[in-house]
């Protein structure tokens, strides 16, 4: 079905699972170590993909800061300290927007650095998958003969309207629990609100000194710069400038701090994840957001036993076919010095973190053009 420019159509729902990969684990270790409400992380992230699909028309991709996820789930943070980091990072993209900031560094970042990043990205994403297709039900080799059937189907289905392979791997991995009976006692439905949550100055403080500046370079390299390049070469004729997606960022922080939101930022890995399973218009975000509100108001209680029985060796599986379409970007880059820019932007990132790898990328390649402009 087609309302003016958007579509809700199988393929638009597939292509709304396509970032699952990376939202799956770090939305269990939210609320099953840190102890987030449930409601209110999906419902604020159901409400804010609602109103990127009504605003773009696109596919805007929404995500969880990873960076403070590690850290919040690795060093067992209370939710306080989460919101104080969403909020302290909203209150800072707001900032960077306002004063111009970030069109300064658009302008001085080549094209390369950009694609190492993406290469960056794809290559954790990849290692992130292979780890995943390890895991599920079955004995190890079972779960990545799983993963491996599950990548065929995405191969196969890829461009299929009528049977998209998202869709078909998310049906499969929810079947597979049911025929083993691992659903049962799992599904309670209720009636859940999102909570209230203020943050406090020192909940800020602690969360932005525990991974929220940590966070910026990551989310400046890839859920900006990195992103705006990707949403013009998928839809060029609805370019959104990095200044905008630096606004949103700000305001969905700093407003979903206070209802028990988790921190979210865009990014070109679930923006990819998209794309590939079939997204081409908002409807995919609006399909999404409406399933995570009514899981968040009525499932609530059922989220944690849910992702814990579908199997990881499906996620991974997908997280793979992003990961390979990631890197794939990288193919309209010419010339044998941007290629050694890119290499060494993506090696960096991979070894180090992304903050590294760009600043790495940046100045070899300003360093590398100026003494060609001084030789010429």
């Amino acid at each position: 079905m087609k309302v003016g420019d958007f579509e809700f159509s199988r393929r638009e729902l597939a292509g709304s699972m396509g970032d699952f990969g990376t939202l799956f684990p770090l939305a269990v270790g939210y609320i099953v170590i840190v102890g987030l409400d449930p409601a209110g992380l999906l419902v604020v992230m159901g409400v804010t993909n609602i109103a990127l699909g009504l605003v773009y028309h696109i596919p805007m991709p929404l995500q969880p800061k990873k960076v403070v996820a590690a850290v919040a789930i690795a060093q067992r943070w209370d939710p306080q300290t989460v919101y104080g980091a969403g909020l302290g990072l909203g209150l800072a993209w707001l900032a960077l927007a306002v004063t111009g900031l970030i069109d300064r560094l658009v302008e001085i970042t080549p094209h390369c650095v950009i694609r190492g990043i993406q290469v960056a990205l794809g290559v954790l994403l990849g290692q992130l998958s292979l780890e995943m297709m390890g895991q599920g039900p079955f004995t190890r080799w079972g779960n990545w003969g799983l993963g491996l059937a599950a990548i065929v189907i995405a191969v196969v289905l890829k461009d299929n309207r009528h049977a998209p392979a998202a869709l078909v791997l998310v049906a499969a991995g929810v079947l597979i629990p049911l025929l083993r009976g691992e659903l049962a006692g799992v599904i309670h439905v209720g009636f859940d609100l999102p909570p209230l949550t203020v943050p406090s100055p020192g909940d800020v403080w602690r969360g932005m000194v525990g991974a929220g500046f940590a966070q910026m370079p990551l989310t400046l390299t890839n859920a900006c710069l990195s992103c705006a390049v990707l949403v013009r070469d998928y839809f060029p004729e609805r370019a959104v400038p990095e200044r905008r997606l630096l606004v949103n960022q700000g305001v969905m922080n700093t407003v979903g701090a206070f209802f028990g939101g988790m921190p979210m930022c865009h990014g070109a890995g679930g923006l990819a994840g998209q794309y590939t399973f079939g997204a081409r218009t908002g409807g995919a975000d609006i399909l999404e957001g409406l399933i995570e509100v009514g899981l968040g108001v009525f499932l609530a209680g059922s989220i944690v036993g849910l992702f814990r029985v579908f199997p990881m060796s499906i996620v991974g599986a997908m997280l793979l076919i992003v990961a390979w379409s990631l890197a794939a970007m990288a193919k309209d880059v010419r010339g044998r010095f941007n290629w050694a820019v890119l290499a060494l932007t993506a090696a960096a990132s991979v070894l180090t973190n992304m903050a590294v790898g760009f600043v790495v990328g940046m100045v070899v390649y300003h360093l590398g053009t100026s003494q060609w402009s001084t030789a010429t």
